[in-house]
């Protein structure tokens, strides 16, 4: 019993007055935990001009996607989007990364209205999930980006819920006198108007037939755009994505967690016994290893000429695959080592003097890298997945540099994580917004006009859109006859189709318009006599055949 009066005897005057402190203690405690989980957003007020920028949304929606057939529709709707959001957001935060991510929306639906494709629609989607969280103050990384799109179909739910309490609430809403005053003689005018109107034969047959107009007008004005049974069932899914994206339910701890450091500048612990003797080890093998295939990749690809029947293929195509999988490996390795209590072993100093060494080699081995991919192009020119694999080594390259800031910053492996994976989502929507063809094209033509055929075989195996389709013009001048001929039959074929999907646009609607599309086919057409359409088509296939045939050697 001695143990409980002690502990809180109320005859103590000390720990009588501790009590006050400690429950001021505890309400703190329970305010941090709080702001910690607490997403404002979720059940804030619902106000007009969030209900009216999310009407504004799924009607934006339905006209781009369920009633659209094109990129130029998503174009709409990703340029549109952003604003709608913003004015629809319970609580706006306009943070530098919201504007970020709505340039980087912009720039694609500006991409999407030249010429769109399949993966700027993904990207778009998953962009507009990216601002939805800076709307809520979170970062928008790429794992925590796929948690909260996961989010809004149950956040959406309580949404639902809540914008139903403010319908209710307004249908019991008693409206003031002054609207009363202007509304009742409205009323009381239409009903009173309409039985005058009853009341003589002659007006109501004029007045008929107006409203007879009026209804058939309206009547197919409804067929053409009243919704069916999906499109309501649309709208609803658009609804509550929408109100998903806006009140997000979350655990805020769970989106911004993550210390910036693994250890604090200088500290130090206990020696690793097991540890630092492996990584040790593996940094000197590793190190050794790659001084000395250097300098045998750089005697024998660098400085030389290539023999007749050289494998191209073999040493430039799949050879730069796997040293970029070396390298990709060697960031992982890196950042493996460089975490955890490693970092408080004393004899850090060594693993850091060994990873800067191989850190320089693997430099030196992505130079080897760019070189191998460079000797391809300069083989037989440039192509769509050469371009990916430049963008490829360079995103594991800046992804090696990311690791060589942890470990200098020594930044733990959250961190790590997170920028590895906006690397690659950056890489992504850059390559996505290159004009892929427009370099290829540009790229080969010149090669061709100056002289060197090779490049040809890119522009027989290898599909062109309207991006690249015009560069090929200046090859109807071109001095080697089989060339001027195979790509004359070729704009002849791209021109046919084109004015094949010029009509079926034409019967879908603005949704599918393509500015690069149009470009293309108003160029072609003013360049039709020299296309020489007329020519027959089985003369145009053999002379395809021919140009299909005497580029394969470059193959």
């Amino acid at each position: 019993m001695s143990g409980f009066s002690d502990a809180g005897s109320p005859g103590d005057p000390a720990k009588s007055s501790a009590l006050p402190n400690m429950a001021v203690d505890l309400t703190a405690d329970v305010a941090a935990v709080r702001s910690a989980v607490e997403v404002s957003n979720a059940d804030a007020p619902v106000r007009w001009r969030e209900i009216l920028g999310i009407v504004a949304f799924v009607a934006v929606c339905d006209v781009t996607i369920y009633r659209g057939h094109g990129y130029a529709g998503y174009a709409l709707l990703f340029a549109a989007a952003p604003p709608l959001l913003w004015l629809s957001s319970p609580e706006r935060r306009a943070g530098r990364g919201m504007w970020i991510v709505s340039l980087m929306l912009i720039a694609l639906a500006g991409k999407l209205l030249w010429c769109g494709s399949g993966p700027l629609v993904g990207i778009g989607f998953s962009l507009l999930v990216a601002f939805a969280m800076t709307l809520v103050g979170l970062t928008p990384h790429v794992v925590e980006a796929i948690s909260f799109a996961l989010q809004t179909f149950q956040s959406g739910f309580w949404g639902i819920g809540t914008h139903c309490r403010r319908v209710d609430m307004q249908m019991r809403y008693e409206p003031r006198s002054g609207w009363g005053a202007l509304v009742a003689p409205v009323l009381v005018f239409l009903i009173f108007g309409w039985i005058f109107v009853l009341a003589n034969p002659d007006l109501l047959q004029a007045i008929g037939e107006r409203f007879a107009t009026f209804a058939k007008s309206i009547d197919l004005w409804l067929r053409q755009f009243a919704p069916d049974f999906w499109e309501l069932w649309f709208w609803v899914a658009a609804w509550w994505l929408a109100i998903g994206l806006l009140r997000p339910r979350i655990n805020r701890a769970q989106y911004e967690f993550a210390a910036d450091e693994d250890t604090r500048p200088g500290e130090r612990g206990s020696p690793l016994p097991h540890l630092y003797p492996m990584f040790r080890n593996t940094l000197v093998t590793v190190a050794v290893l790659f001084a000395v295939y250097l300098p045998f990749e750089f005697g024998t690809l660098w400085f030389r000429e290539f023999p007749e029947g050289f494998h191209y293929s073999g040493y430039a195509h799949e050879g730069a695959a796997w040293l970029t999988i070396a390298l990709a490996l060697a960031t992982v390795i890196l950042s493996m080592v460089f975490r955890g209590n490693i970092s408080r072993d004393p004899r850090i100093g060594v693993l850091r003097k060994l990873a800067w060494l191989w850190s320089l080699e693997n430099l030196l081995l992505a130079a080897a890298i760019y070189h191998r991919l460079f000797i391809y192009v300069g083989f037989n020119g440039m192509t769509r997945m050469r371009i990916v694999g430049l963008y490829g080594i360079s995103a594991v390259l800046v992804g090696f540099f990311i690791v060589i800031w942890k470990i200098v910053y020594q930044r733990n492996f959250l961190w790590l994580v997170r920028r590895q994976l906006l690397t690659l989502a950056i890489a992504l929507y850059l390559l996505a917004m290159t004009p892929l063809d427009t370099i290829v094209v540009g790229y080969n033509v010149k090669r061709i006009f100056a002289g060197d055929p090779a490049p040809a075989v890119q522009i027989s195996v290898h599909p062109i859109n309207s991006e690249g389709i015009l560069l090929l013009m200046p090859l109807l001048e071109s001095d080697n006859e089989i060339i001027r001929e195979g790509v004359r039959a070729l704009l002849a074929e791209y021109y046919q189709r084109a004015e094949e999907v010029a009509d079926m646009r034409e019967k879908q609607g603005w949704t599918t318009f393509q500015f690069g599309d149009q470009l293309a086919l108003g160029e072609l057409r003013k360049g039709h006599s020299a296309l020489r359409i007329e020519v027959d088509s089985l003369i145009r296939e053999e002379r395809l055949k021919q140009f299909h045939d005497y580029v394969y050697q470059w193959y």
